[in-house]
């Protein structure tokens, strides 16, 4: 998955690569983690987002272009529900720091 944090990786694929069922491997995973699958990739691609966003030459738009959102409100909608704050507020008031 860490591969692959410019795409969704669905379950399906993450349960063939592994040899198990879908629903098995979804249960497993969130047993061992604590979040489902697709919750640990948005939170992954979020870190990653508040990686490039503490390069001031990476724009918001850019940023979510390579951290595969399907654009910037997209990537601002799911960062604000992770962390409370937009990606530009984040970026100003120096989080990265």
């Amino acid at each position: 998955m860490e591969e692959n944090l410019d795409r969704r990786v669905t379950i399906s694929e993450l349960a063939g690569a592994v040899g198990l069922s879908e629903s098995w491997f979804a249960h497993a995973f969130k047993r061992e983690t604590g979040q489902t699958p697709l919750q640990w990739q948005m939170r992954r691609r979020i870190e990653w987002a508040q990686e490039m966003l503490g390069e001031p030459a990476n724009s918001v738009a850019d940023v979510a272009a390579a951290t595969g959102f399907a654009d910037q409100a997209h990537l601002t909608r799911v960062f604000r529900s992770l962390t409370g704050s937009t990606p530009a507020a984040w970026r100003r008031n120096g989080a990265f720091s």
